[in-house]
């Protein structure tokens, strides 16, 4: 399998695959695809696990239902493009490296990349419209693809080592860094009031911060967008 990410702003990431090679993504998310391959839906793939995985995808933001492509006997290619304004990584899965990303970053994985729930934190109905913050976990063995958001920033955090980090900056990190929640009084913010919640990562481990959020920019462009009337014309 041959994987090349092209594009800038807003990347296409093509997988060539050999006869009878296999990918795993989440159902409707290829882009556009060559003829012949032949495409299996079930809870039971990336990883294996059957319907009590779906549900711990399910959980994490993902879907329910994974597909799996195989490759037809002439070989052949798929493509799935990015859904905002950023970049596609990707990751090498073994047992000493797996990884927590955002919920809804999963692009695709080879079939023995386990996707579930890695994070879950509920963070009251004032903060994240009470949704919380959700980390997929990408373990097992493998190569996976993830999308984020905006421009990345990599920090390499030493032993003990801690960085304050906006939740929804935090991208990817591996799965030995340690993250806990607080809030930083004294910083009047006009979502959390006059305290600032932040996650707390704490090395040894990698992270990479993204620039931009999906909020940040659903809030963007949001008074641009056309308005719904009622039904009575109001």
């Amino acid at each position: 399998m041959r994987s090349t990410i092209t594009g800038t702003t807003m990347p296409v990431l093509e997988l060539a695959l050999d006869p009878g090679e296999r990918v795993v993504a989440e159902g409707g998310d290829v882009a556009w695809l060559t003829p012949g391959f032949a495409m299996d839906t079930s809870t039971a793939h990336g990883g294996g696990g059957g319907f009590l995985a779906g549900l711990k995808r399910a959980v994490g933001g993902g879907q329910l239902f994974l597909t799996e492509y195989t490759a037809p006997p002439a070989g052949g290619a798929l493509t799935f493009a990015a859904r905002l304004p950023g970049s596609i990584r990707e990751l090498t899965i073994d047992a000493a490296d797996a990884f927590l990303v955002q919920s809804g970053s999963y692009v695709a994985s080879t079939p023995g990349v386990d996707v579930s729930v890695g994070f879950q934190k509920r963070l009251g109905a004032g903060i994240f419209g009470g949704a919380g913050v959700v980390f997929q976990q990408l373990s097992g063995a493998g190569t996976a693809w993830v999308q984020l958001a905006g421009e990345l920033t990599e920090r390499e955090l030493g032993p003990g080592e801690t960085l304050l980090v906006h939740p929804g900056h935090l991208a990817l990190y591996r799965a030995g860094v340690e993250i806990e929640f607080a809030t930083v009084k004294g910083v009047r913010n006009k979502i959390f009031g006059d305290s600032l919640f932040l996650a707390q990562v704490r090395g040894p481990g990698t992270v990479w911060l993204q620039s931009m959020t999906p909020a940040t920019l659903a809030a963007a462009i949001q008074p641009y967008l056309p308005r719904t009337s009622s039904s009575d014309g109001t």
